[in-house]
């Protein structure tokens, strides 16, 4: 191992020093393209009298629609013996590493530009991963735009590429039509770009940027330099979920892993591993599959043929379980009972009737050919891998062309989905239900239509899914700027994943900034005193939604710049907005700040920004009547995560009322009723209670943070429930704002300290 890592380090070194090397490269990359661009001009001279044979080429073309027969994992390894492991030999090891993951690809950037400034920056070996999305070079591709679609179309090039060296082989054979296969995916030129990066640190624009000039793939280039790396930077999705960690390479046998913004992980895990599928999808899918099945049964081998009915039984018996027949248009049938209804796994597949299919078996099978294969191995039968999702593709495109003409013109971003094999959803459910009965529930969501329906699995125990990663790590750092209260990630992620509890260190520090630069109010009461207790019988009173306005008044005549206030819903917010409109207390508003509202679509949520920004920046320089803007927002919308509204932006944060979560939600009762079955009772509360308190208080602390950004930073934070002052939920709110927090009975004080605290800090600018 030394003598290796020797050698490598050796290498590193070389390249580092020698910059002709490079040049090398890069003088024999242009050499070959100049080639190639002969080569394709005598082609085109030639072909142009080539037009006749090209026919019966093409029936030539369906055969790889036709599937290798499919072997499930433990037939295989009665057959192979022990060939896997001759492969390891070759394979590189992993030295020690840190694998750094964080939710955005922008918040990753960040980081690798904090290491890029930092001591280490020059000798660490720093690998960034993303998805195919954010890396690919391939234009053609790239052009694609959903995610779903580059995937699958890289995937076949991929294919192509094999064919080809396996179709030159078999020169006997007919001679394949030539198929596009990816310039970028070349063995040569992604090993020079492992070792770019290895030299030196580069975040994902670099990489891109790097993989253009070099011709070389960065989603693959990235992966070999994964065993050299001392860090390994990811999005969460690609370290928490196993299937993705594997295909890309990643092994967490004794290293160490940091996952930051981390306040949302269970949230996280939970939604990785849970599938929904639409009666749409199924019937689709059914009928897709009916018809891959006529045309091609005569073709088929009989194991594979047995695969395929027993996959149209299980979409026949979960359309049934909707209330509908797959054999009818699925927009057209109507549901009789609507609503939810709650299932355990086991249930499931019993009412279903499939409890007898070995779903993991099956799973196997539609994973293998139903998408684009997570990992490509160069075998010969891989060729066949895709027909069946070739197939499907072309089918799809047939009917989307006929039911083009009257369909109305659906949202840019459904059109995308469409467009990906249903399969994959699929597949996704499959794999879902294969876990154990205890640890997930399926929701069987009846709505109008059966087209409109839908079956989901909802994952209750995530620990199941994260203990892997505890088990496999040296060390798991969990880190985050608000991750109060922290009990949660104790019990039901680590507890539940059988960590020793004297394993679990806790830390938690202060914050950078003085503690003058915050002040943080517990308002109990309104100008008028209406006591403030905003809850699903009292917020909807109008003198409520009087007394919220008249405070958001008096405080925009004291605070500068922009005023950030939360709403426990778009619905809540909305409702206030209009009786604000009715009665004239809106327009009172509007002259001392200019009002925004947050947008539903994700995509306005820039512009609203730019806008809100720019007014507060116009207004600070004019001086005059308006003196900054007021954003409406949404508790756990688009502005409460990830949005900086440092200095001007926010100088005053207002959260009306308590966010709580939906208790009539079928999916939040269910983990309720499970927390109260699996969990201990803490400090006489019931686990469910905590749940929602937890679920409400992380969701105020994300959004509070919001306004705090730098060490010179300062804001007010004002509450409005005289509930914060209980002391189960005071107790949850960050410690570094929870010591400096008032709590006023009356308006007027709480007014008092707002003007003095702004005046002071504007006095000293």
């Amino acid at each position: 191992e030394q003598i290796r890592r020797k050698k490598r380090e050796e290498r590193l070194e070389k390249i580092r020093q020698n910059v002709q090397l490079k040049y090398a490269a890069k003088r024999k990359r242009c050499e070959e393209d100049e080639a190639k661009r002969l080569l394709q001009l005598s082609k085109e001279a030639l072909s142009q009298g080539a037009g006749e044979d090209a026919l019966d080429q093409l029936d030539h073309n369906e055969e790889e629609l036709i599937l290798a027969e499919y072997e499930s994992d433990d037939e295989k390894k009665v057959v192979s013996g022990l060939e896997e492991d001759d492969d390891d030999d070759l394979e590189e090891e992993h030295v020690t590493k840190i694998y750094y993951c964080s939710r955005t690809h922008s918040q990753l950037s960040q980081f690798v530009r904090e290491v890029q400034k930092s001591p280490f920056g020059k000798d660490t070996r720093l690998v960034t991963l993303g998805s195919r999305q954010n890396l690919c070079v391939n234009e053609e591709v790239r052009r694609l735009g959903a995610l779903q679609l580059i995937n699958d179309r890289c995937m076949e090039m991929q294919k192509n590429k094999h064919e080809k060296k396996s179709s030159e082989e078999n020169e006997g054979k007919k001679r394949r039509v030539s198929r596009t296969v990816c310039p970028f995916y070349s063995f040569e030129q992604m090993q020079f770009l492992r070792d770019e990066v290895l030299v030196e640190v580069k975040d994902i624009e670099q990489l891109v940027s790097l993989g253009r000039e070099a011709k070389a793939c960065p989603y693959y280039g990235s992966r070999f330099a994964i065993p050299a790396a001392q860090l390994v930077v990811l999005p969460y999705q690609m370290l928490l979920h196993e299937p993705t960690r594997n295909a890309a390479g990643i092994k967490l046998k004794d290293q160490v892993v940091i996952i930051d913004e981390a306040h949302n992980l269970i949230d996280t895990i939970t939604c990785i591993h849970s599938a929904e599928v639409s009666g749409s999808q199924l019937c689709c899918a059914h009928s897709q599959l009916s018809q891959y099945m006529e045309r091609y049964r005569k073709r088929l081998k009989a194991k594979n043929l047995m695969y395929i009915k027993q996959i149209l039984y299980l979409l026949e018996q979960f359309v049934a379980m909707l209330g509908g027949n797959v054999n009818q248009n699925p927009g057209c049938q109507a549901v009789s009972q609507t609503g939810t209804v709650l299932k355990s796994i086991n249930d499931f597949l019993f009412q279903s009737q499939i409890d007898n299919i070995n779903l993991f078996k099956l799973f196997g099978f539609v994973e293998r050919y139903g998408g684009p294969a997570s990992a490509v191995k160069t075998n010969k039968e891989n060729q066949k891998v895709a027909g069946l999702q070739d197939f499907l593709l072309t089918l799809q495109q047939g009917s989307d062309k006929e039911a083009g003409t009257q369909s109305p013109p659906v949202e840019a971003e459904h059109d995308q989905l469409r467009a990906a094999s249903p399969l994959m959803q699929i597949e996704g459910f499959l794999s879902a239900l294969t876990n154990a009965n205890q640890d997930g529930r399926v929701i069987l969501n009846k709505q109008g239509t059966v087209a409109q329906s839908s079956l989901k699995f909802l994952l209750l125990n995530p620990a199941v899914h994260f203990a892997k990663v505890v088990e496999e790590c040296r060390a798991v750092i969990i880190a985050g700027g608000t991750m109060q209260p922290v009990a949660d990630f104790r019990e039901q992620l680590l507890c539940c994943a059988g960590v020793d509890p004297a394993r679990v260190v806790e830390f938690s520090c202060g914050h950078v900034i003085p503690p003058e630069n915050i002040l943080p109010i517990i308002l109990c009461s309104g100008p008028s005193n209406q006591q403030l207790e905003f809850t699903y019988q009292t917020r909807d009173l109008p003198q409520m939604m009087d007394e919220t306005g008249r405070i958001l008044c008096n405080l925009c005549n004291v605070i500068p710049g922009g005023v950030v206030c939360f709403f426990p819903s778009y619905e809540y917010e909305k409702q206030v907005y209009g009786h604000w409109e009715k009665t004239g207390l809106l327009s009172r508003l509007a002259a001392r700040k200019k009002i925004f509202q947050e947008p539903k679509k994700a995509n306005q949520v820039e512009q609203v920004l730019v806008e809100y920004a720019k007014c507060i920046k116009r207004c600070s320089q004019t001086g005059g009547q308006m003196t900054g803007a007021l954003l409406l927002s949404v508790v756990g919308g688009k502005m409460s995560e990830g949005i900086n509204f440092s200095d001007d932006l926010g100088r005053c944060v207002i959260m009306v009322g308590m966010p709580y979560p939906n208790i009539k939600s079928p999916e939040l009762q269910e983990k309720m009723t499970w927390l109260d079955k699996t969990m201990p009772r803490a400090g006489g509360q019931a686990p469910s209670r905590v749940l929602i308190e937890n679920l409400c208080m992380k969701a105020v602390n994300q959004s509070i943070g919001r306004a705090i950004r730098h060490q010179k930073d300062f804001a007010s934070i004002v509450l409005l429930d005289h509930r914060y002052a209980r002391p189960a939920i005071f107790n949850k709110l960050p410690q570094w704002i929870r010591e400096r927090t008032q709590v006023k009975a009356a308006f007027g004080s709480a007014f008092a300290e707002l003007r003095k605290f702004h005046r002071g800090k504007l006095d000293a600018l």
